[in-house]
């Protein structure tokens, strides 16, 4: 029965068995309805779809456009059941029935959990999706209104430079602009970009919604709307995201193209269903950041020059590691983004791929069809590549495929999660990786960290606690000479002092004493001394000659030391 609408409006002439079996073809490719795939092709509007199977089903075609519904019926069904179940409340009649709209007559489950959760009669009129989405939106608006657009005038009091045509193009999508929640979506999206931060958190909890911006690295508590927003929230970025807003039960993922303030952003929006509903991050990619020179990373004069030659040799491995928004990817971005010229191939394997980058290939890791890195590496090295960049090694066969890869003639950059440079030796053996394989084929270990920079706006001479330069063992040869600073706070750096960060580095370049230590097994604190002897700079190190030349500060310094950031 489920086909017998197609075979009508074939009967018809409406449209051509050749069309029904190329929508059919896309549809199981897409993984979509077939009515979906007609509507994606062209072949049928939304509401000729509606019509047809309003009718076959028995059921009435309602046009949504201009329909008022009472408050008193729209309040009988909770706003965050319409939108995830993407129904709306029409009428109610005598006998105590209530009229609903949906665009899937079939939906019979839909069905149950509202008899469930009305305890009523329920009745169907049939409206197309896109209808019911804006509907639910106008409908729904008015019972925020007042509390959404007391946060929008908030956020539009704080001084932030964007026009109104900006902002309407901050959603990329032909919906009611100026409804309130999608304003308050806009709002939020472009002051994050406007304050830097790096991510968006948006928060439920039992009474209200927390929404925090992570702001060089630390994070900032932007506000507390009601609680009753949170259907509307995350509706609204699931939609901007292309996300299914019917599950809520599982992780989702999503990408957001955004432009604000002239400037293309990326956004990738992550939700984890929470005890209290759906929290959401959206970590805001800025494609600037990657076109970060080499020389603006924040290496010392002797690290530079190592970094280069290290990027310049024509086969082995170098690891970059530190933690989770440390700037490992910022730092190989730029890296082969000096090694980008016409005359080498470079292919990436990256679980997601943050940023585009032109003239490089790459492949996103999709593990639901088994596509993981040590199978991407196996076939990209079939594509005779230069350079290959494996996004994190995380087990032994991706540690093997990316060794085998540097031992016959490739230069291999990947990251890896270990605090400093020469436990990453230790990690690989740990996997399982035989000695031998680690001692020849890595040329170089880079751990690193992000420091805050002070304010170049309001940064005034400073001296730091003594007790805290001696905790850093900082020499009075040292003291005699720096340039303590620290920032006063303004508005250029929202009165914290800081504003944007720097990585410190500690590079471990591999020679004949520390590759006869890998292959003994030594413990990481043997490589380590060894490693300093050969004039490694430790992080606290790089750090600390920051602080003395009034880069960051002695806080940040023992921030770091203390293992922070």
């Amino acid at each position: 029965m489920a086909d017998d609408w197609v075979k009508k409006l074939i009967k018809d002439n409406v449209i051509s068995a050749e069309q029904v079996a190329e929508a059919r073809d896309m549809a199981k490719n897409l993984g979509i309805k077939l009515e979906d795939a007609l509507i994606k092709l062209e072949y049928l509007s939304p509401a000729d779809i509606g019509q047809v199977q309003a009718k076959q089903f028995g059921y009435e075609y309602i046009d949504l456009g201009s329909l008022q519904i009472p408050s008193s019926v729209i309040e009988m069904v909770p706003e965050s059941v319409a939108r995830e179940n993407l129904v709306l409340p029409l009428s109610l009649d005598d006998s105590g029935s209530l009229t609903v709209a949906m665009h899937d007559p079939m939906a019979f489950e839909i069905l149950d959990k509202l008899r469930f959760i009305i305890n009523r009669e329920i009745k169907v009129a049939v409206a197309p999706k896109e209808a019911i989405q804006a509907a639910i939106n106008r409908h729904y608006g008015q019972s925020e209104t007042e509390s959404v657009d007391s946060m929008l005038a908030e956020f539009t009091e704080t001084a932030i430079d964007f026009t109104e045509t900006e902002l309407a193009k901050v959603g990329g999508i032909a919906e009611d602009e100026n409804a309130p929640i999608i304003k308050l979506c806009n709002l939020m999206i472009a002051e994050a970009v406007n304050m830097r931060a790096s991510d968006i958190h948006v928060e439920p909890f039992e009474d209200r919604i927390r929404i925090r911006y992570r702001i060089d690295g630390e994070l900032v508590e932007r506000d507390s709307p009601p609680r009753r927003l949170l259907g509307a929230l995350v509706s609204r970025f699931k939609i901007m995201g292309s996300i299914d807003i019917s599950e809520k039960r599982r992780p989702q993922d999503g990408r957001i193209k955004t432009r604000v303030g002239g400037k293309d952003y990326d956004m990738r929006v992550s939700i984890l269903p929470t005890q209290h509903g759906q929290a959401i991050v959206m970590r805001i990619l800025d494609r600037e950041n990657i076109k970060v020179g080499i020389r603006n990373l924040g290496f010392s004069e002797e690290n530079y020059r190592r970094f280069q030659n290290i990027i310049r040799r024509p086969n082995g491995i170098f690891l970059v590691t530190g933690p989770t928004g440390s700037g490992k990817t910022t730092t190989l971005y730029s890296a082969l983004g000096e090694l980008n010229r016409p005359d080498r191939k470079i292919i990436t394997a990256e679980d997601p791929v943050e940023y585009y980058l032109p003239g490089i290939n790459q492949v996103e890791v999709k593990a639901h069809i088994g596509l993981d890195f040590a199978r991407i590496i196996r076939a990209m090295l079939r594509q005779a590549p230069n350079v290959i960049l494996v996004g994190e090694i995380r087990d032994t066969e991706t540690a093997e495929m990316a060794i085998q890869a540097s031992l016959t003639g490739h230069l291999v950059f990947s990251t890896l999660h270990t605090n400093d440079a020469p436990s990453s030796i230790t990690r690989l053996i740990d996997m399982g990786v035989q000695p031998f394989l680690v001692a020849s084929s890595v040329m170089a270990i880079m751990a690193q960290r992000l420091v805050r920079v002070v304010c170049p706006k309001c940064k005034e001479p400073t001296k730091p606690d003594p007790g805290e330069l001696q905790m850093l063992e900082v020499t009075p040869e040292q003291i005699a000479s720096a340039k303590f600073m620290r920032g006063r706070g303004c508005p250029h750096c929202q009165n914290t002092g800081f504003r944007g960060r720097k990585a410190v580095f500690e590079l471990m370049l591999m020679n004949s004493t520390i590759r006869d230590m890998t292959f003994r097994g030594e413990p990481a604190q043997n490589i380590r001394r060894q490693a300093k002897i050969f004039g490694m700079k430790t992080l606290v190190e790089d750090a600390l000659d920051k602080a003395l030349q009034g880069v960051t500060t002695i806080s940040e310094v023992l921030e770091l030391s203390r293992g922070g950031h």
